[in-house]
């Protein structure tokens, strides 16, 4: 599993009103006389959240503008959805679907806008006064989003439609209109239209307090990285630590004290530091893989552990909370657990499907582990003496990487001077240009951005020359007010219904920042991130669905939403696309082709431990969704959520179960602040597909070019252009002429 946070996170799950949330689009400049009277009033005092023509107003906006946009535009709202209410309450006789979701999207939109840029900017730009007007706000949208999810009129205009629509239609169009309509009636019963009374109110305040347990846990989780530091000044603890970690750690104590210090000006010395780890990902992986002095990586990695969970920003009793509340939505709603309704939608047909696959995937991974495991404890024993006679989690890391040196001669500070980020971005565009038919260009200065590090592209259909879409890039870390993980997100959503034709990415890493004159020079695993999340953004940019609700990724299936990213991982190990870009930052000279070899071999390495790990996740997730009695195990009457955690570990990764301090569920917010609960397996799932799709280009051949392109235009034409408006496994089909086998996917490994 990749050290991430969610690769997609939408703003909220469920109904065509929140998916219509999700991709915060609107229709037109929304200035409403009940916020700014136009006559007495100046554009330049206009709300820059209430200014919606083009791409928001980063550099205007600020915190106290999101209460009045909010209030402005929910009055609005609500105005609006009562008349659509009125009309479709008189009769669904001759209901046509163009009344009804259209409708929806078009008033929807301008609220979507705003929530969605305070959304965006609570991950990338967090602060104190924000963050309340976020809390303060996020109610007042869980109760709009509810009444649209449990509007009755709407719930029997959008079935009398699909009663029509039953006649066969097999044009694009028709699909996506049936699909959106499907999606909506099941994600409306999932919210609950169906409930009434006490039942309903009940439910509502579930929904209500599961949304402010999640926005909390995000938060402790956010606090707690900050929180954390460790300040080195002991020259000989950097033996054997690259120079690049060592830049970053003396640069961020430089950063802190010129922020928060009396001494302005504080010089940068990086041999002689002072050195200032912290938990943000770049810091704590340069700790686990490099830092020779074993106590300070057991102080890191059991910081990092045991994040968000004692004291006031302990999040024990948010999850227990969560657990029992997602379940007792479910029972209300007809199931007999929360796994089973989060299945409901996904291409999974149950938990029992799920656990096969993992356990056919674990009885090849599960072999392949403990032997690497076995290697690395030989290696640490061999150089590092009595101490290691028994390894601890601490160790693992840091020996697997002096295993793979000593394997393969080659150590991540040596690939770092020809992944620089520039480069690597040039080199990545031209992939897509050479396969999907796409230009990328920088558009700089263009739009208005929330750090000076942002970037901002254009991507031009190279056929037709026409700017069909863009997104902004933040590829850096910022642990002061920057949520850790890397995602992709919606900014401009692709909606013929409210006339916007140029859909609009957020693609967010947390890689290595630049350090003095040097640009980012990027890990492997920086390089394989950027690519993943681009993967994300083709799906969203790349799609010919004109219905909003189904467009780009808007209506993909959970666990078919990682395929185009991960699809897009494996061309690091296609040596033209590499040799796209591997230059050295200073010379310019391409990397050596025997770096390159041995990169390519390294590709194996250590994957039945991944495996293993990201199998042992998934089904701790549905464990704890399924099976698990949260009411129980927080009375103490019975499992507690780590003793799930240990149990399910003895089964998937027994060859290093946790520690009995391991408090790690606290800090997983994949599935108890994002949108995996009970879908962590989708990374695994789709990466089935993934596989197998980049298989159809090693078939023909990754150096027969005219090959190449002939299966990337198909790609781009079925899996990047049709988004969520034909279910996945047809799409799949409809590139590979077959379903999904997990034959690539085991042979990609190493676990034939």
């Amino acid at each position: 599993m990749k050290q991430v946070m969610p690769l997609v996170r939408l703003m909220f799950l469920g109904s065509v009103a929140v998916r219509a949330f999700s991709r915060s689009s609107t229709v037109r400049s929304f200035y409403r006389t009940s916020a700014v009277s136009m006559t007495t009033a100046s554009v330049t005092t206009i709300n820059p959240l209430l200014q919606q023509d083009g791409l928001p107003r980063f550099a205007e906006i600020e915190p106290k503008d999101l209460t009045p946009a909010v209030e402005d535009l929910l009055q609005q709202l609500e105005h609006d959805f009562q008349e659509l209410e009125t009309k479709l309450s008189a009769s669904t006789d001759n209901i046509e679907y163009e009344a009804v979701l259209p409708q929806v999207e078009r008033m929807q939109f301008p609220i979507g806008y705003t929530w969605g840029v305070a959304g965006h900017l609570n991950a990338v730009k967090n602060g104190d006064e924000l963050r309340e007007a976020y809390q303060a706000n996020q109610p007042k949208i869980v109760k709009a989003l509810t009444q649209f999810k449990q509007s009755q009129p709407v719930f029997a205009a959008l079935s009398a439609i699909a009663e029509k629509q039953k006649v066969e239609d097999d044009s694009f169009y028709a699909q996506q209109k049936k699909r959106a309509v499907e999606n909506s009636l099941r994600s409306m019963k999932l919210g609950g239209v169906g409930l009434e009374g006490e039942a309903k109110e009940t439910f509502n305040n579930m929904k209500m307090r599961l949304a402010e347990l999640a926005t909390k846990f995000s938060n402790n989780v956010l606090d707690e990285t900050k929180a954390f530091s460790l300040t080195l000044t002991d020259a000989s603890q950097m033996d054997g630590v690259p120079d690049s970690a060592k830049a970053m750690w003396a640069n961020a104590h430089v950063n802190f004290v010129k922020q928060n210090g009396e001494e302005k000006d504080v010089e940068l010395d990086v041999e002689k530091g002072p050195w200032r780890i912290t938990l943000d990902m770049p810091s704590y992986i340069a700790v686990m893989s490099h830092m020779k002095d074993r106590t300070v990586r057991e102080q890191v990695y059991k910081a990092y552990l045991q994040r968000a969970s004692s004291d006031e920003r302990n999040n024990t009793p948010i999850i227990y909370e969560t657990l029992k509340l997602k379940n007792s939505m479910a029972k209300m709603l007809g199931f007999d657990n929360y796994a089973e309704q989060s299945l409901s939608s996904k291409m999974a047909p149950s938990v029992e499907a799920v656990r096969e696959l993992t356990d056919l995937i674990a009885a090849k991974a599960l072999p392949a582990a403990e032997k690497e495991l076995a290697e690395i404890t030989v290696l640490a024993r061999e150089k590092g003496g009595d101490e290691y006679s028994e390894l601890k989690h601490w160790d693992v890391t840091y020996w697997s990487e002096r295993l793979k040196e000593s394997k393969f001669e080659l150590t991540e500070e040596e690939t770092r001077p020809y992944f620089a980020l520039p480069a690597v971005l040039d080199g990545m565009f031209q992939l897509v240009s050479r396969i999907f038919d796409i230009d990328v260009q920088s558009a700089d200065g263009e739009e208005q951005v929330w750090h000076p590090d942002v970037r901002f592209f254009k991507v031009f259909d190279k056929e037709s020359g026409k700017h069909i879409a863009s997104f902004f890039l933040d590829p850096y870390s910022r642990p002061e007010n920057k949520r850790g993980g890397a995602w992709m997100n919606v900014c401009i959503g692709k909606s013929e219904a409210c006339n916007r034709d140029t859909p609009v990415a957020y693609l967010t890493c947390n890689g290595s920042p630049p350090v003095g004159t040097k640009p980012s020079l990027m890990t492997f695993r920086e390089v394989t991130t950027l690519f993943h999340e681009f993967g994300h953004g083709l799906q969203h940019m790349l799609t010919t669905a004109t219905v909003g609700d189904v467009a780009g990724i808007s209506g993909v299936e959970w666990d078919a939403v990682e395929l185009p990213s991960q699809f897009m991982e494996n061309w690091l190990f296609d040596k033209s696309t590499v040799y796209g870009f591997a230059k050295h930052w200073e010379t310019g000279a391409p990397m050596p082709e025997e770096m390159f070899d041995k990169l390519e071999k390294q590709r194996m390495y250590g994957t039945g431990m991944a495996t293993c790990r990201q199998l042992v996740f998934g089904q701790i997730d549905l464990e704890l969704h399924s099976a698990f009695d949260a009411e129980a195990g927080e009375k103490g009457a019975g499992e507690s959520i780590f003793d799930v955690q240990r149990r399910i570990s003895s089964k998937y990764v027994p060859y290093m179960m946790p520690l009995p301090e391991d408090r790690f569920l606290c800090s997983f917010s994949h599935i108890f602040a994002g949108g995996y609960a009970a879908g962590y397996y989708s990374y695994k799932w789709a990466e089935v597909m993934s596989a197998d799709a980049f298989a159809a280009f090693e078939e023909v051949g990754l150096d027969n070019e005219e090959e190449v392109k002939k299966v990337g235009r198909k790609f781009r034409d079925t899996v990047l252009s049709l988004g969520g408006g034909v279910e996945p496994m047809e799409v799949f089909k409809q590139f590979r002429g077959r379903e999904p086998r997990p034959d690539a996917l085991l042979r990609h490994n190493g676990l034939e």
